[in-house]
């Protein structure tokens, strides 16, 4: 079924025109959650593939939405490893569309879990013209914009435009002299900030720990000895107490609720 968005969203006045009408299928309720715009080639290095699976999989454990094209390549590597409820994709065909058809099953998996969007009305077809709009959007949604890989003469630079536009931050890879030349041509020119952690990004913008930092928590709950603690986590905990998540009483652990 394919509803039509009946509410304001503010992330969207940052567009050149707000859409005059928006079409979407799945969990509209996505879009209240805090966004992060993931973009990049269709054609990425392993390097590229391996952290953008890695970025997408830990936002989404931060309780932040990807958003992305649903293209192959980079797109479809963030959805897939953000998870189907976890991932907003925005269409440049109209909903009755499935396009790219090689990503069908994923797509469909984001319509029913997660949520699709579109400025184009049922039937219209996939349109060199449509995926400008298609990007603007993505970027518009979005907090801040990452590209993970990009060429010289790449489209997806066209996001990257629309969000010097909108004044977005822009974040890139740091990639090896001559691969990804376009994301190193806006490290050199001052237009994008690198990512150098993957876990140290996400903490900026969610609630991240990684599985050490579940178990941790899970082992705290025990109410353990502080010995304990120290001799199964001995680099965490110091970072438990000045964070102030644990308090030492009597020699025991507590949680700080």
């Amino acid at each position: 079924m394919i509803y039509t968005v009946d509410r304001d969203i503010k992330a969207l006045e940052s567009m050149k025109h707000y859409p005059k009408e928006l079409y979407y299928k799945g969990n509209i309720e996505l879009l209240e959650r805090k966004k992060i715009s993931i973009v990049g080639s269709r054609k990425p290095n392993q390097y590229a593939r391996q952290l953008t699976h890695e970025l997408a999989a830990k936002l989404a454990q931060a309780n932040v939405c990807v958003v992305s094209g649903g293209a192959i390549g980079t797109d479809i590597i963030a959805h897939k490893a953000a998870g189907a409820n976890n991932t907003i994709m925005v269409a440049g065909t109209g909903l009755d569309k499935c396009y790219p058809a090689i990503n069908k099953n994923v797509i469909h998996q984001i319509e029913k879990d997660g949520l699709v969007l579109s400025q184009f009305q049922a039937g219209t077809p996939s349109q060199r013209y449509n995926f400008p709009l298609r990007n603007e959007l993505i970027v518009a949604l979005g907090e801040v914009l990452v590209v993970m890989y990009a060429d010289e003469n790449s489209g997806t630079m066209r996001s990257v435009e629309y969000a010097k536009k909108m004044g977005k931050e822009i974040y890139v890879l740091a990639h090896r002299i001559g691969e990804s030349r376009a994301t190193n041509k806006l490290l050199e020119d001052g237009i994008a900030k690198a990512i150098y952690d993957i876990d140290s990004f996400v903490k900026r913008f969610g609630v991240y720990q990684s599985k050490e930092g579940d178990a941790f928590i899970n082992f705290c709950k025990t109410n353990p000895s502080y010995e304990e603690l120290l001799q199964k986590f001995p680099a965490r905990v110091f970072e438990a107490e000045l964070n102030g998540e644990i308090e030492i009483i009597n020699a025991k652990v507590s949680l700080v609720v």
